[in-house]
């Protein structure tokens, strides 16, 4: 009889395969090539240079008409011959006929982006908004620190002791490497950065300004209007930050906690489960729980997440916002510590990559003189929360030693009286910028000032979220008419019940995800191994679906496993780490491609080759994957990659097989399918590793 071959080559499902993960593999190239592109100074540009070109800018109201381009100034204003460097600048247009004077942005931070502003649409009817990049963070000079975001991410405790003088080397490292890159650290400064606002007003050919700052960005409106007060026609501060005041009170943070006593003591809801919100605050920080089960809680990160949580006290911030850190505590008090251990998580996930830490530090060294201060006093005296966000933020003191001080601030650490008129908003319940600092401090030096105090809101999160209609109003009638109307303003009610979006119920939350997946992925793979002992492998078909659907479970749950693993004997690891993500991910995707590639047919070496090529294609993908981007996205690209990889290597190789086997007659493969299938010999996947021949290999 005539022989035939096997099926094999390339096979309408294998090109399908193939040009499926060519597509997949392009699609990983594309998002590793996708970035924001950096600024660069055009050619030829002197500084005081503006380009603008229409372009849209995405608001609450929808997009709106624009000009985007670039303002190139010294690198240092006050060194003639400094090199330059290009800020992004974008002016959202007034939508009515006749504009005012336009409206400049100053957002907080420090070491955040000044770019982002969806509440603009709020007052372009009658005026173009303006927003100008902040030196350091948008411009083409860019001060990041891996350094301290990597000792933050790897941290026991973020406002422990270790972390501190791990954070103070890693910022020393920074300084070091940027000013030997050839970056003039002392041009990034306060006063620096308030001359690229007035280089942008003149270049847009603005006679006069008006100010929007909110929180840290209210001390650059703050210099602005005492070095150039011609040229700002109203300002408006929400978040006020007076001069020394980048430290926290701890003093003052303790009487903000007796006031939402107070509050607490008249809700019903609250009151039932305390008397005394504060007292029983303070008795469960002298005993924090130190582990939620095996889990364990970092002391630190608790008192920091619940200081940055009681900066805002609407929903718009949750769930880290005052009412959710406040049940936290009230749940931990009465036995049940779940929320501690999620505030603990949320602040390592948050709080290391939330700044653009050079330019957070430049900026802050503002308030060195007062940071030396404090704790040259000692201190924190003793408070409920023991100042963990200062700590953190400061490197319990040793930042302004490894940071340089910029000259430019000497002149701007006290405030001075000024003529611009300006209005300060604040909220009663804000713990970054109380509000009694705007008024004892701020307030008596501007002598055309008004100060609105908005009841029971915080930051400036709560300003723009609650009530939009009243704070435009009040917004736009300062800087039309110099009117300061709150009359569109219902009080505020702190609201002291989480609802789902508790901490205690984010925990659990996450911890059903974790065990869930981890749980899934064990369960998959054992019950796929135990196919393959049983009955030698899946079919085409089945085999097919297995390696299209399980890359997913597999891939979380062999990730959720190693972050289990980690918290419970290793606290100091990072969840986001490539250790951390592609191994694991790699290995799970790739056994699990393995098992359901392999069969009992394929000789034992040609097992032992498949389990190779799965488990390094995998793995080598899964670097690849994590490498093509960063953030959350990072962990779909790994086991995008881990999953291209595995199957591509495995593809490959049943196409060199198919090449390389003998041609069976086809009355023989006739024969050899009437054998029953009990009769057959089913090779366990042990014997993968094995080196006896079997008896496929004996027929080859």
């Amino acid at each position: 009889m005539a022989l035939k071959s096997h099926a094999r080559g390339f096979t309408g499902a294998r090109i399908t395969a193939l040009a499926v993960i060519a597509l997949l593999a392009l699609a990983l190239g594309y998002v590793s090539t996708q970035g924001k592109e950096p600024l660069e100074v055009p050619a030829g540009a002197k500084a005081g240079a503006l380009t603008l070109n229409p372009c849209s800018y995405d608001t609450e109201a929808g997009p709106l008409p624009a000009d985007c381009g670039t303002l190139v100034v010294p690198e240092n204003h006050r060194e003639r011959g400094s090199r330059l460097i290009a800020l992004p600048v974008t002016r959202i247009r007034a939508t009515g006929k006749n504009p005012a004077d336009p409206v400049f942005r100053l957002t907080g931070g420090p070491g955040q982006s000044n770019m982002s502003f969806k509440e603009a649409s709020r007052l372009t009817e009658r005026h173009d908004v303006v927003l100008v990049g902040y030196r350091g963070i948008d411009g083409s000079e860019r001060l990041d620190c891996p350094e301290i975001t990597s000792a933050l991410q790897h941290s026991p405790d973020l406002a422990g002791s270790e972390t501190s003088r791990r954070m103070s080397q890693a910022a020393a490292d920074c300084s070091r490497r940027l000013s030997a890159a050839g970056v003039d650290l002392n041009g990034y400064s306060l006063p620096q950065r308030v001359d690229d606002l007035e280089a942008a007003r003149t270049a847009l050919g603005y006679q006069r300004i008006n100010l929007i700052s909110t929180s840290a960005g209210t001390r650059t409106a703050m210099i602005y209007s005492w070095r150039y007060p011609k040229s700002i026609h109203r300002s408006v501060m929400i978040a006020v930050n007076p001069p020394g005041r980048f430290m926290w009170d701890p003093k003052i943070t303790d009487n903000q906690l007796a006031h939402y006593a107070d509050l607490c003591r008249a809700d019903a809801g609250c009151a039932a489960r305390t008397g005394d919100l504060a007292a029983t605050m303070k008795a469960t920080a002298a005993k924090l729980p130190d582990r939620w089960g095996i889990l364990p809680i970092k002391n630190g990160n608790v008192r920091a997440a619940t200081f940055f949580g009681l900066v805002h006290s609407s929903k718009a911030a949750a769930p880290l916002n005052g009412p959710t850190v406040l049940d936290a505590w009230l749940t931990a008090a009465e036995g049940d510590p779940s929320g501690f251990w999620a505030m603990s998580v949320v602040a390592d996930l948050s709080f290391p990559a939330s700044f653009v830490w050079g330019e957070f530090a430049l900026a802050g060294m503002i308030d060195a003189g007062p940071v030396d201060r404090y704790y040259a006093a000692g201190g924190d005296p003793g408070s409920i929360l023991g100042n963990a966000a200062g700590e953190l933020l400061w490197a319990g003191g040793t930042l302004p030693k490894a940071w340089p001080v910029s000259p430019d601030n000497r002149d701007f650490q006290q405030a001075r009286p000024t003529d611009v008129e300006t209005l300060l908003i604040s909220g009663t319940v804000d713990f970054t910028t109380p509000a009694e600092l705007a008024t004892n401090e701020l307030l008596p030096t501007l002598r055309n000032g008004h100060q609105v105090k908005l009841a029971e809101l915080g930051h400036s999160t709560d300003f723009w979220a609650y009530q939009p209609e009243a704070s435009t109003r009040l917004l736009t009638a300062f800087y039309d008419r110099g009117q300061v109307d709150t009359s569109r303003y219902v009080p505020h009610k702190v609201d002291f019940d989480p609802g789902a979006a508790s901490m205690s119920n984010i925990a659990k939350v996450l911890v059903g995800i974790l065990v869930g997946f981890a749980s899934i992925a064990v369960a998959l793979l054992g019950w796929m191994l135990l196919r393959v002992r049983r009955r030698g492998g899946f079919g085409p078909k089945s085999g097919i679906w297995m390696r299209i659907l399980t890359p997913v479970f597999l891939g979380l749950g062999g990730w959720f496993l190693a972050v289990l693993a980690m918290m419970i004997l290793w606290p100091a690891g990072f969840i986001g780490d490539l250790l951390l993500i592609a191994p694991p991910m790699g290995a799970a995707i790739g056994l699990g491609t393995y098992l359901a590639w392999v069969h009992r047919d394929r000789a034992p070496s040609t097992r032992r080759l498949g389990l190779a090529v799965a488990l390094a294609g995998s793995l080598l993908g899964a670097w690849f994957g994590f490498s093509a981007t960063e953030g959350l996205a990072a962990t779909m690209t790994t086991l995008t990659g881990a999953a291209i990889a595995a199957n591509l290597g495995l593809l490959i190789l049943d196409l060199v097989w198919d090449r390389n086997a003998p041609e069976i007659p086809a009355i023989a493969r006739e024969r050899s399918d009437q054998v029953p299938t009990s009769a057959r010999s089913a090779l366990p996947i042990a014997r993968a590793f094995s080196s006896a021949p079997s008896r496929d290999a004996e027929r080859g």
